[in-house]
């Protein structure tokens, strides 16, 4: 019998709609209101578009649009993600075929680090959106969609810095012949959680392991401040605990995190954390996870803390925008600050929100890891300060960049001059060099997560589970070894789970829906996702560099109607990275005649 279930989604009559959009009236035809408008059509520019071999449906969906609209199109298809960057970092490019995860559930998350001046992941600088991103960070949600329309104006509708193409839905497949259907966790937001999954035969827990796939073999960094794509957000997130978590439908939660409880006190400039201390780190030792003996500690959530939010404390920081609103992190060491500081909210005091819920009401704050002991009374709390009121800086903390390090173990590595790095000849810590099969492996992982990496070569990485973390609560990993097998082409990865060679495919093509839900040995879960795809412009040295009317005649060839039907109906609109966050009631309507208009308005400027 077909299974599936699905999260949160239901396909209602707009998505129907949406599908049926690609179909023209005979109205819509003759009066112009849709692709198939009247507008004459001139030759234009040639416009290269850049991609991988994973993105060969979009691109070649936007060649014929583009060239409908009497552009000539340049395909640049690499292979991989990494020949991808290479061709982008050298200019090759008009358009390129890009996609954003707020994998934090907060909108701040989704524009910050790619369209503010010198984001991590900006290649452009306006002052009008560097200006609208911070108004809208120090805003309640009732207040920041307004804001948010604004920022989208800019960015699209006047300057065109980006081309958006669509929402994806959020789906995995997984054998639930062989594992439990209700272990398996999809969530909105945040990469997949192994500490839950569970077999149906139990026995196979600490025996089997539980096998595993990604796109990406090259792994930025285990380093969780120095990576932030598809190669290692899944590995880190699993790896290091965080101060806090998020739900699967995207709450910030104390459950399964370093922390019992959190709260935010009056003015929502300060945040505490009350600790827990049945965690400890993990290393490698004879190819083997070993519990360490040294608490994951207030102190090492401090560490991680000042290094995530400063740009310059590691070579190649591509995370720090994020955590830029962190002023100070500190241990509280007098009990009367908790009882005097008041809640946000007004319901009560700080202290009787961390206590909530506490085997042992708080006896004592302690700043010496050696002196805790939760069962006694004596807890560590961490009270972090932001630069301005900003709620939003619970979400990053959710954040796999946000995932606590050893203070010891990192900086025991981590000798090198900053400003003389030479990666030819330094090791940093989390280098994936170390963890790979051969004479660079040296394996100098401290693990504060569920799993630890035990090594890694060109076709998988191995963990096994932390034997110190929360053990013998319901948080523990469950299945004792994981596997990740790194397979590069999407059709490839669902024939290893149809035959048995995975056990669960974490992302999954719309257009192969119908495959998982025809095995019955496969089960299907979907919702919407936080996932845009969109086409990013090139900011220098090219014609669209210099020209908003030339990106605004690319924008209006883009009909999302017609991507969505190639999908079967299951790409949802989108206007910016923000779409699936923020309803701000702006949308793309392909339209000839406004391609032309602005095409003719490039023409004029350039003559």
């Amino acid at each position: 019998m077909k299974k599936r279930l699905l999260s949160l989604l239901t396909l209602t009559a707009g998505v129907v709609l949406l599908a049926a959009c690609g179909v023209q009236t005979e109205d819509q035809a003759s009066n112009g209101n849709s692709a198939a408008s009247t507008s004459e059509t001139t030759a234009k520019n040639t416009i290269e578009l850049l991609g991988t071999s994973s993105n060969e449906t979009d691109m070649n969906i936007v060649r014929d649009q583009l060239i409908k609209n009497g552009f000539d199109v340049k395909l640049n298809t690499q292979p991989d993600y990494a020949s991808f960057q290479t061709q982008k970092e050298a200019g090759n490019y008009d358009l390129a075929i890009s996609s954003w995860t707020t994998v934090t559930g907060n909108p701040d998350y989704a524009v910050r680090s790619l369209f503010i001046t010198d984001g991590d992941n900006s290649s452009m600088s306006n002052s009008e959106v560097d200006a609208l991103i911070d108004e809208a960070a120090l805003q309640t949600a009732d207040e920041y969609t307004q804001t948010y329309k604004e920022l989208e104006d800019v960015l699209v509708t006047e300057n065109a810095y980006i081309a958006p193409l669509y929402t994806s839905l959020k789906a995995q497949a997984f054998n639930s012949e062989l594992l439990k259907p209700d272990s398996i966790r999809l969530s909105k937001s945040r990469a997949f959680a192994w500490e839950n999954v569970q077999f149906n035969d139990t026995a196979l827990n600490d025996t089997e392991s539980l096998l595993l796939t990604q796109t990406m073999g090259d792994l930025t960094s285990l380093d969780p401040i120095k990576g932030n794509d598809g190669s290692i957000n899944q590995l880190n997130t699993n790896m290091y605990v965080r101060l806090v978590n998020l739900t699967d439908d995207d709450k910030v939660v104390s459950d399964g995190s370093l922390s019992y409880n959190h709260a935010i006190a009056d003015g929502n400039s300060d945040y505490y954390f009350i600790l827990r201390d049945d965690i400890n780190f993990a290393a490698v030792e004879d190819g083997q996870a070993v519990d360490t003996g040294k608490m994951v500690s207030g102190q090492d959530a401090i560490f991680s803390l000042n290094r995530a939010k400063n740009p310059n404390s590691v070579p190649d920081h591509r995370t720090y925008s994020l955590h830029e609103h962190i002023d100070s992190a500190s241990l509280v060491t007098d009990l009367a600050e908790l009882e005097n500081a008041q809640l946000s909210d007004g319901s009560g005091s700080v202290k009787e929100a961390l206590e909530a819920g506490l085997e042992a009401p708080i006896a004592a704050v302690v700043e010496d890891a050696e002196q805790v002991d939760n069962a006694s009374g004596n807890y560590q709390v961490i009270k972090m300060t932001t630069t301005e009121p900003f709620p939003q800086v619970l979400n990053y903390l959710a954040h796999q960049s946000a995932g606590i390090v050893s203070q010891e173990q990192v900086e025991s590595i981590n000798t090198y001059d900053i400003e003389n790095f030479d990666i030819t000849t330094d090791i940093p810590y989390g280098d994936q060099r170390t963890v790979t099969k051969g004479e660079t492996y040296d394996n100098h992982l401290y693990a504060s997560g569920p799993y630890i990496m035990i090594q890694k070569d060109d076709y998988a990485a191995t963990f096994q589970k932390n034997p110190a973390y929360m053990a013998g609560t319901e948080n523990e990993a469950q299945i004792a070894n994981v596997t990740v097998r790194f397979i590069g082409d999407a059709d490839s990865a669902l024939s290893a789970l149809r035959s048995g060679e995975i056990h669960l495919l974490y992302g999954l093509d719309e257009t192969k829906y119908d495959v998982v839900e025809g095995e019955d040995s496969l089960t299907l879960q979907s919702m919407p996702s936080n996932g845009v795809t969109y086409m990013l412009f090139n900011t220098n040295g090219r014609d669209v560099s210099d020209s908003a009317d030339l990106r605004k005649s690319i924008l209006y060839s883009i009909n999302q109607d017609e991507i969505s039907s190639a999908y079967d109906g299951l790409k949802l609109k989108a206007y910016s990275t923000v779409s699936p966050l923020v309803d701000t009631g702006n949308e793309l309507v392909a339209d000839p005649a406004k391609v032309e208009e602005f095409y003719q308005n490039y023409l004029d400027s350039a003559n």
